[in-house]
């Protein structure tokens, strides 16, 4: 039975003041059980079994939607992030989830206007597979890769009549003006901002990652109604505290009577690394202590060569680990770095931290003060923030936590702590799984 006037009004109060959250993501929340014939739809240029982080996140959370009995449908391209030549299977279902894979052109990451091609493609063939997929009532859930996606999905949403909700992993183009990779003049700039606003503010909600971000797009007139902090997570089933010495990959490389200082991830445009390539070179005299770096991005080879150039010898690459080894890589350090240029503070939150936290280690952030990461660390006491280009007070803090094992060991208890309160999977999924169970309520006018 349709809900009364007064009802509805105090639903919507309600949920109001529950649009900001960080703590208990379901606060001020009532449980409005989903329409059976209501289901989900995900769009993201990789799901599974690509391991980016994007692609684990929505992997991630599709199957907690399906183990809580939504019907779960993604869209997604054929290719692999580190592998655009390959061609995944059309359609599958996977742990419950319907995956729809458009073909798109496959250049790759290598060029700019290769990857432009890609993006093109991408929402040429996804408006397509929208139109033909949708149906009045769904929930449409879209992400931000390819980049502003929200404009695509936006009229096709009011076309087809079904509730949209933009999950904001960052936002452009403030990113690639930001890094001085922008295509197009500020006029069209601008056009895209005021385009992409738009699509925020026709949006049933919006998930953000962090405060920063917040504040920035309810300074552009979305209304702070339609704003919902939703920070990313690890899976705390996968990544589970140990102390270094069980790391299998720390005792492989033969680091066990090592200080290991790790950077786990992707180290892309958005990154720095000049402040840490100064704090190892003054380091470099003190054999005990060592920089691990694990992963890959565009700036990987430049650190390499930059480490080569230096002479340096307390750096060790390796290539990515498998998610299933993650628990071990991780617990090889004894500290882990991230890492932010501070005028992409409010567009990128760095994901890697919620894995770092799982793991019970200290973090130190290499970025802004008042960045969205530096303010999670200060609230946990887990960790310590540097300033990018303070090198002196980075090879400082890398002494001090050197010596202080003790010191290690409390940042990295207090890590996992605020790990659990915050940042689990469990967590996550049923934070989304109230907010679509209340657009479906809308939109089925339940």
């Amino acid at each position: 039975m349709p809900q009364s006037r007064r009802g509805r009004q105090h639903w919507r109060r309600n949920w109001a003041r529950s649009s900001v959250i960080l703590g208990n993501q379901n606060d001020g929340m009532m449980a409005v059980q989903t329409a059976p014939s209501t289901r989900i739809i995900f769009v993201n240029r990789y799901y599974d079994p690509d391991e980016s982080a994007t692609s684990q996140l929505l992997t991630d959370l599709a199957r907690g939607l399906v183990e809580k009995g939504f019907d779960v449908h993604v869209i997604a391209s054929r290719q692999l992030y580190v592998e655009p030549q390959a061609t995944l299977r059309a359609n599958e279902n996977l742990a419950g989830v319907q995956i729809h894979r458009i073909a798109t052109t496959k250049f790759g990451r290598a060029r700019l206007t290769g990857r432009a091609m890609d993006y093109l493609s991408f929402y040429l063939s996804c408006a397509v597979k929208l139109i033909t997929l949708l149906r009045r009532n769904d929930v449409l859930v879209v992400k931000t890769d390819p980049p502003m996606l929200s404009i695509i999905a936006m009229p096709i949403a009011k076309l087809r009549g079904v509730r949209l909700i933009n999950w904001q992993q960052d936002v452009f183009p403030e990113v690639a003006e930001r890094l001085g990779a922008s295509p197009w003049p500020p006029i069209l700039g601008r056009l895209l901002k005021n385009l992409r606003d738009a699509s925020l503010r026709s949006a049933a909600m919006n998930i953000l990652l962090g405060e920063r971000m917040h504040e920035y797009l309810a300074s552009r007139g979305v209304p702070v109604s339609k704003l919902r902090i939703q920070p990313n997570w690890a899976d705390e089933t996968a990544i589970r505290p140990k102390s270094p010495g069980a790391s299998r990959l720390r005792v492989s490389l033969g680091l066990a009577d090592h200080f290991v200082v790790c950077y786990s991830g992707n180290l892309g445009r958005a990154h720095e690394f000049d402040t840490l390539v100064s704090a190892a070179e003054a380091l470099d005299s003190e054999p005990t202590i060592v920089f691990l770096i694990i992963g890959s991005g565009a700036k990987m080879e430049e650190l390499k060569r930059t480490v080569a150039a230096r002479a340096l010898t307390n750096f060790q690459f390796i290539e990515f680990q498998p998610r299933a080894a993650l628990e071990d890589s991780l617990a090889a350090a004894d500290v882990h770095l991230v890492s932010l240029m501070p005028d992409l503070e409010g567009f990128i939150v760095p994901s890697k931290l919620y894995g770092i936290l799982a793991a019970g280690r200290p973090v130190i952030f290499l970025g802004d003060a008042d960045g969205e990461t530096a303010r999670v660390i200060a609230r946990g006491q887990c960790g310590l923030h540097v300033d990018v280009g303070d090198s002196k007070a980075l090879t400082s803090a890398l002494r001090e936590l050197a010596q202080d094992r003790d010191g290690r060991a409390t940042m990295g208890l207090r890590a996992h702590s605020l790990f659990a309160r915050n940042f689990t999977r469990e967590r996550a999924v049923e934070g989304w799984a109230e907010l679509i169970r209340h657009t479906a309520s809308e939109s089925t006018g339940r």
